[in-house]
């Protein structure tokens, strides 16, 4: 009997991790290869094509690929490629999607590692059988995935979603985009290590932080802190949390959504930044909405959801989802 499958594939600025993924969510085999020793992207496919070849020879019984899926930074949608994704050494257009179709003669999906996650969730997850809502990856930075009416939001031009780039405080704090104020410079891991900078600055504290560069800090490190009853960590978390909140409150009002979930290195210190966004999300939340948005944590686990969204892209787009 043979058994079809998806490749999935997360494809960043250091690693792309590569998978073959069944139906149910089971990954079959998975490997990866750095980005980084790759001048062109078609140089990754043919070493991609030649692993993954190998991978099936040796695996036991018989196996078809249906479907390539891929979760990339800046990964557009609609033209299956990645456009100018700043930590990349690939610059401009690259036609990802279309290469791996030549290369494996299967149809190949790309979009954006936010909304692969979200579509994960939403087949594997906690968002599984919920037609509205909100995927929120709190990491280096902040992205999102918008899922209504049962469809992931694109927009015109396959790049609606970008929740990390509102601008929560005029003239705030630097982003990567090259603009002021925008929530991920607060609310991700990145956005809390200067928070906790900041507060140390202000001398009004002794922490178990002070003596830890801004380099060496880690989002682990402060929740670690704050467990063990370090008050500028404990403060930090409900300076994040607060303005997550107000900024998830906006959110609600312009797509209603069931859920919210949040993934990611910051969301693993659970309560630490779920229980200071939620009272906030209520405290400046629209009447109509308040206690009706849950916030939880991701159904996935941190190191399968990003191959495993990108799988679920594959199976989605060629019609077939699990029970």
């Amino acid at each position: 009997m043979i058994t079809p499958i998806v490749l999935g594939m997360d494809i960043g600025g250091t690693n792309a991790d590569f998978a073959f993924i069944d139906l149910e969510g089971n990954i079959l085999y998975k490997s990866n290869v750095p980005t980084s020793d790759f001048d062109t992207p078609n140089s990754l496919v043919q070493v991609i094509r030649k692993r993954t070849n190998e991978a099936l020879l040796a695996m036991k019984g018989e196996f078809v690929i249906r479907a390539i899926g891929i979760g990339a930074p800046n990964g557009n949608y609609y033209r299956g490629t990645i456009e100018f994704a700043p930590n990349m050494s690939w610059k401009g257009i690259i036609p990802l999607a279309e290469y791996f179709k030549m290369a494996f003669g299967v149809p190949c999906f790309l979009t954006n590692d936010a909304n692969a996650a979200a579509i994960g969730e939403m087949m594997y997850g906690n968002a599984k059988n919920v037609n509205d809502f909100i995927i929120i990856t709190l990491g280096t930075g902040l992205g999102s995935g918008i899922v209504a009416n049962g469809r992931l939001v694109y927009g015109h031009d396959g790049f609606a979603g970008e929740l990390g780039h509102v601008i929560v405080k005029e003239g705030g704090r630097q982003c990567g985009c090259g603009r002021k104020g925008c929530l991920e410079t607060y609310a991700s891991v990145t956005g809390i290590k200067r928070t906790v900078v900041r507060l140390l600055e202000g001398g009004q504290y002794k922490s178990e932080l002070e003596d830890i560069t801004f380099n060496q800090l880690s989002g682990r490190q402060i929740s670690k802190a704050a467990l063990n009853g370090d008050q500028l960590a404990m403060d930090a978390f409900t300076i994040t949390g607060d303005i997550l909140g107000k900024a998830l409150a906006n959110f609600v009002a312009f797509s209603s959504p069931q859920l919210i979930v949040l993934f990611g290195g910051l969301a693993q210190a659970k309560d630490l930044i779920i229980k200071p966004t939620k009272e906030s999300m209520e405290r400046n939340i629209l009447k109509i909405y308040k206690s009706k948005v849950p916030i939880v944590l991701s159904g996935l686990k941190g190191n399968e959801v990003a191959l495993l969204g990108a799988a679920a892209l594959a199976w989605k787009e060629m019609g077939i989802e699990a029970e």
